[in-house]
């Protein structure tokens, strides 16, 4: 059975593997900085099987952390700027190949769902071939193995190694910024067990007007825009919104539709997340990708849209929500 914990290895692996080209890169402004934070990412991987199992101590993990967040915030990262194919190479590629080029990006998400589809019936020796309680990532690091076959068979560049190679370029241009989903949704689940949402409801219905239907919408919706704006994750800023106000005041008080609040309550958080450079998966990434000048140029884009799209949220939630 292909479980869970390879995929891990596997991602492990490549970060040690761009640690080890890292250090090896005597041009690099900041190698050993660098290759130490990438590097301990990896071997983090590798211990997480450990900690999972309970044959060792979490707590090396929370140093870790800590070691990397040092790391990230004292300037010891850097981009060496890998030396990969140039502009020229590049566009004499595309043109040589046009429309082909598509089909390694295809052939991911098309190896992911035909994993998915078939996975309750491929079995070796009566047992499951994929991991069935996370069937979904195991065909995803799958298909993403069988793309990258893929784009080196079709694309036959100089270096066999390309994939890693470009790997290692397009993380270091993004930089720490790469981890901040796993630590969001991680700080999400810490403000949940601390209580916060508990607190925040106790303070919202202390100012919320009396009887007011449309106050406590605006503060369930702005509240969810701000807390994701905060946490740069929607689905971490739900679980607290939703029982400072949701649930207790919307839905108990006003006898709103559960179903119906909650969806238009995630599309006002998602009205946040196009607004934060905290979900850097959607505006920091690309800005780096794209060498913008402005790393914020994502966000300014997309401010204008979102604020209006909070308003249609609001309206939306008021009139359809309640009976």
């Amino acid at each position: 059975m292909i479980k869970v914990e390879a995929v891990y290895w596997l991602i492990g692996l490549l970060f040690v593997a761009w640690a080890f080209l890292i250090a090896r890169d005597t041009s690099h402004p900041k190698r050993w900085g660098s290759s130490t934070f990438w590097g301990l990412l990896g071997l983090c991987f590798f211990y997480g099987t450990w900690v999972q199992a309970g044959t060792a101590p979490p707590w090396v993990l929370g140093i870790a952390v800590l070691v990397l967040v040092a790391l990230a915030s004292t300037g010891l990262l850097g981009d060496g700027r890998a030396k990969t194919t140039s502009v020229n190479s590049r566009t004499e590629s595309a043109a040589k190949f046009g429309n082909k080029l598509f089909i390694p990006a295809l052939t991911l998400p098309v190896v992911t769902v035909i994993i998915v589809l078939l996975a309750p019936v491929l079995n070796i020796g009566g047992q499951p071939l994929f991991d069935p309680s996370n069937t979904t990532l195991v065909a995803l690091a799958v298909g993403a193995v069988v793309a990258a076959v893929v784009a080196v068979v079709l694309l036959r560049p100089q270096q066999k190694l390309a994939p890693v190679f470009e790997g290692r370029r397009i993380l270091e241009s993004i930089g720490w910024a790469a981890l901040l989903p796993q630590m969001l949704s991680t700080l999400g689940i810490l403000f949940t067990k601390a209580g916060v949402g508990t607190a925040v409801g106790t303070l919202a219905k202390g100012m919320l007007p009396e009887g007011s239907l449309l106050a406590a919408v605006l503060v369930y919706s702005v509240g969810m825009f701000l807390f994701t704006v905060l946490m740069g994750n929607a689905f971490a800023a739900f679980p607290i919104m939703t029982a400072a106000i949701g649930w207790p005041v919307l839905v108990q008080t006003f006898h709103g539709t559960p179903a119906i609040i909650f969806a238009i309550g995630m599309l006002a958080g998602f009205c946040g997340t196009l607004c934060t450079p905290m979900a850097a998966n959607f505006n920091l990434v690309p800005s780096a990708l794209l060498e913008m000048k402005n790393k914020y140029g994502v966000i300014k884009a997309q401010i204008p849209t979102a604020i209006p799209l909070l308003g249609a949220n609001v309206g939306l939630m008021y009139f359809l929500g309640f009976n």
